[in-house]
């Protein structure tokens, strides 16, 4: 996995720094590349490490994990998500306070462990003795990728953050630095990432060392995210410099699409492409994709993620999640239009292809076809697994199986609690049906995939319609690449392709984005961040997209799951493993549908998530500006009198 299997697996649980004797380390050249190897698991983070769980992910803040896949489970801290319990997590019903102390687990944003260790490589790597020291700047190249990476995280999480060029310690007054302005800490950033760009090899292994494309997209990626939060953030004032990094976005994205090295992953032998990417295991090259730019590969063998046994535990039986109805409402029809194409709040005009919220899950049909490749239609991919006769979890072929709803935790054999969710809509997306990946446990294989060429498309787009300049030409390669690759019949629907004189209309989201948000949204730009909600959902990306566009209101927005129509009502009685007799198929009915217990509907009829919560109005979560960003923990702001808490959140008492 990225290489590691060619290094020592006992040296990589060791501290790169403390298991040295500074400046003894570093005598020959092959000893950098040893030390970054023990770096990249701190950085290159995937699914995660051998035994990974739901539990460890929810401890964590935005897509900051000490365990399960932040890539999955981080949208259960946005609005694209809602998990299981009687309460949302703290920081999304507001009961999140200024911690006493900061996390120990790596990748928390008050977290420094991890950047010592990089910048001890950086004051110590050319002290090696070599015959070509301009040779060296390639293993410092990796280096400054990851220290890039390490203030990216925490400029998002925290915004200013003290800058430190060396390795820390106790005596070092350094520890005592204040937060380094915003403006001087992005220009340190960008020197780290640009330094990267220059010195790292020029190749497309996706699961190799850190190339130049992979710094290129660290650039584009990270650009974005500084111009939109830049202009959209207009209490920094620092709207005039937003273009700047916006046009570096696009250079940077359009240096590696001219390259011709990516394309969009397509087997011409299926029809659900994009569902297969997320599913693949062992090396990309293996399944012909070319999308994949960065990846965390598992041998199996001398590492290995749970993820494949956990993400199908979690959502099968034990801690269900599920997608709420305003996150669908955002697919488009097969037509390319909206499913309300005209009117207002409560007399909307419906698209012809939308078949409504009644029935049995018909409001899935004639969609976006990465809809049921990310939410599972019952009798589609998830069906075919339940528990066998001895209660051990295994494939036993049972026709169709519906989604229990609940929003309790736990489960198993003995409630028969099948494909759980808490809406009623059951993710599909990175569901492996692969029992032997299962039951490897900690070996499993499912290839993580972190930077890859669809997100590249959309950095482009945006970037470009953010900045006034994109075209129909900059639409095709990006947009419509996506949902060519999708599924949609742009032979049938020529409409579906979107253009800059072909902008559907949506009243459903622009009255929401007058309500939530402090500024106007233009229909373009409202296309295209439909377009990235939609074809990145559930990979961990959507809490900082609404974090940079000062969206954090649209967590407001009403939560809801699906309708329990009669229908579903007449279903979900109690039944279990039985014949249809319409079908003659098996059927394995979820348990008795507990609406009086721990699942409320609204007049409608739609599913309340989080019924019983006290902060969680009518499915509505709180919103408080301050969780723009996070807090610094009370005993690092004692320790340090110079740093400043984040505006609205607990402070310690000062002395004058």
């Amino acid at each position: 996995m990225l290489f590691f299997t060619a290094c020592n697996d006992d040296f990589m649980q060791q501290d790169p720094i403390d298991s040295m004797a500074d400046g003894t380390f570093f005598t020959k050249e092959s000893d950098l590349p040893l030390y970054l190897d023990g770096l990249y698991q701190y950085y290159i983070i995937g699914h995660g490490r051998g035994e990974t769980n739901l539990t460890d992910a929810i401890k964590t803040y935005l897509n900051l994990t000490g365990g399960g896949s932040p890539i999955i489970y981080s949208d259960i801290f946005s609005d694209n998500a809602v998990y299981a319990g009687t309460a949302p997590d703290g920081k999304l019903q507001g009961t999140y306070e200024t911690p006493n102390e900061a996390p120990e687990y790596y990748n928390a944003p008050w977290e420094w462990k991890r950047l010592r260790k990089v910048n001890y490589f950086l004051n110590h790597y050319q002290e090696v003795a070599t015959t070509n020291p301009d040779n060296l700047n390639k293993w410092a190249a990796e280096a400054y990728f990851f220290k890039a990476m390490d203030y990216y995280t925490k400029l998002l999480a925290l915004g200013e953050v003290p800058w430190l060029e060396k390795e820390l310690s106790l005596e070092d007054p350094e520890l005592y630095s204040i937060r380094t302005p915003r403006v001087e800490l992005v220009d340190n950033i960008m020197k780290c990432i640009d330094f990267a760009v220059e010195h790292t090899l020029d190749n497309s292994e996706p699961g190799g060392r850190i190339n130049q494309d992979q710094a290129l997209f660290l650039k584009a990626k990270f650009c974005l995210f500084e111009g939109t939060f830049r202009k959209y953030h207009t209490e920094l004032n620092l709207q005039s410099t937003a273009s700047g990094f916006l046009e570096q976005s696009a250079a940077a994205a359009k240096l590696i699409m001219d390259k011709g090295r990516y394309q969009l992953f397509k087997d011409p032998n299926v029809s659900d492409s994009y569902w297969q990417l997320f599913v693949q295991k062992d090396h990309p090259t293996k399944h012909g994709n070319k999308e994949t730019i960065l990846a965390r590969v598992y041998d199996g063998a001398t590492v290995g993620t749970a993820t494949p046994r956990y993400w199908g535990f979690n959502n099968h039986t034990r801690y269900p999640a599920g997608a709420p109805k305003g996150a669908l409402e955002e697919y488009l029809c097969e037509d390319g239009r909206p499913i309300y194409i005209s009117g207002s709040p409560g007399s909307y005009e419906l698209n012809p292809l939308f078949k409504g919220y009644d029935g049995m899950w018909e409001e899935l049909d004639n969609r976006d076809p990465r809809l049921t490749q990310t939410i599972c239609k019952p009798g589609e991919y998830a069906s075919v697994f339940d528990f066998n006769a001895g209660g051990k979890y295994g494939i036993e072929e049972v026709g169709i199986i519906y989604p229990a709803i609940t929003q309790a935790t736990g489960g198993g054999s003995p409630t028969k609690m099948y494909n759980s969710t808490v809406t009623g809509y059951r993710f599909i997306k990175h569901w492996m049906p692969d029992y032997a990946n299962w039951e490897d446990r900690t070996l499993g294989k499912q290839t993580a995939h972190i930077f890859r060429y669809g997100e590249l498309l959309l950095i482009y787009a945006e970037a470009k319609a953010e900045l006034g300049t994109i075209t129909d030409d900059d639409l095709n390669k990006t947009v419509n690449a996506l949902r060519e690759r999708a599924g949609f019949d742009f032979v049938k629907y020529p409409n579906a392709k979107l253009s800059l004189s072909n902008i559907p209309a949506d009243p459903r989201l622009d009255v929401i984005y007058a309500e939530k948000l402090d500024y106007s949204v233009s229909p373009i730009l409202r296309e295209i961040r439909r377009e990235r909600r939609v074809e990145l959902m559930m990979e961990g990306l959507r809490y900082e997209d609404l974090i940079r566009w000062k969206a954090g209101k649209l967590f407001t927005v009403q939560l809801r799951g699906m309708k329990m129509t009669p229908e579903k009502e007449a279903l979900y009685d109690g039944r279990v493993d039985q014949v249809n007799p319409a079908t003659g198929y098996k059927e394995t009915a979820a348990p008795k549908y507990q609406k009086n217990i721990n699942t409320f509907v609204d007049s409608e009829g739609f599913i309340i998530p989080w019924a019983q919560a006290p902060r969680v109005i009518d499915g509505v979560l709180p919103w408080d500006d301050r969780r723009y960003y996070f807090p610094i923990p009370l005993k690092e702001l004692q320790l340090n009198p110079g740093l400043i808490q984040n505006p609205g959140w607990k402070d310690i008492v000062r002395s004058n």
